[in-house]
């Protein structure tokens, strides 16, 4: 199925036209628009498709422009900044019907040994004491509204452990901007750094956003509320699997004008921080 790891994996593998120039496809699974994720992961694959594979990316950039349309191809056209001795640097423009609806500038780096801390890992529940998505809909499916329980039965390729699940299922005004989520990919990737960086780019953009409603009492589902990433930023530190269980840990520092400001940080289940989040995102009341 489309929206399953061999799914999102097809959706990844971009179709070169020429050079500097892929071709992506949607998911055909009912989405009104395209999932922000999925563009970020597609412009990171078409600049990776231009960079020597012993430079990994370590951060990206991106703005949403306009929401993306599903039903058609979007061209992914790659500018070549430059070619250093350590770093690369590439531009991404994401295209469909004739105008750009994503722009990132990604930069690779050379592997190389030097300095080496990180903070500490919140101390939370692990993964395997937690209930999986499908005890939580067995559980909890009379109380959830029609499009909550639609997107815990959905097959998807990214499996979601939320830390305080009554806080993700049942949100209460004045709790701290903060969630911690366990994420993976809900079945095995192949051996490839750059797949597994894909994939957390793409999962990256999942329940960030929806963070800065916590203190709110609102979360995704809400009817009331329209949700949009207007920019995205992610930093890889270190090497993780994506197929493994990752924390990520977010809080929201900030909402003010229609907009929510939220940071990530990931940690494996060992504790080492694999990568850093921050995105700024729209939260309007369609009351509005």
């Amino acid at each position: 199925m489309a929206s399953e790891v061999p799914g999102l994996i097809d959706t990844l593998d971009l179709e070169p036209l020429e050079v500097n120039l892929f071709r992506g496809r949607s998911p055909q699974i009912g989405w009104q628009r395209v999932f922000g994720g999925q563009v970020i992961g597609q412009a990171l694959v078409a600049a990776l498709r231009t960079v020597d594979e012993e430079r990994p990316a370590h951060s990206l950039h991106g703005y949403f422009m306009r929401p993306g349309d599903p039903d058609v191809p979007i061209i992914y056209e790659v500018d070549r900044y430059r070619d250093g001795k350590s770093f690369t640097t590439r531009g991404v423009v994401a295209i469909q019907h004739g105008k750009p609806i994503f722009t990132m500038s990604a930069s690779f780096h050379l592997s190389e040994d030097g300095f080496d801390h990180q903070i500490e890992m919140p101390d939370v529940p692990r993964p395997d004491e937690l209930p999986a998505e499908k005890e939580l809909l067995a559980k909890f499916a009379e109380q959830m509204p029609e499009n909550m329980k639609r997107y815990f039965t959905r097959e998807r390729p990214i499996e979601l452990r939320p830390t305080r699940p009554m806080d993700y299922l049942s949100p209460k005004a004045g709790k701290s901007p903060l969630q911690n989520v366990w994420i993976r990919s809900t079945k095995p990737l192949p051996a490839d750094r750059a797949l597994h960086q894909c994939v957390l780019a793409y999962a990256s953009d999942m329940t960030l956003l929806d963070t800065s409603l916590v203190p709110h009492g609102r979360n995704l589902f809400d009817p009331g509320m329209m949700l949009a990433s207007l920019d995205h930023s992610l930093w890889f530190h270190r090497d993780f699997k994506a197929d493994d269980w990752l924390l990520y840990a977010q809080d929201a520092p900030s909402a003010s004008g229609a907009r929510g400001f939220t940071r990530g940080s990931i940690f494996t289940l060992e504790g080492e921080l694999v990568a850093s989040v921050a995105q700024e995102g729209l939260i309007r009341e369609r009351n509005r």
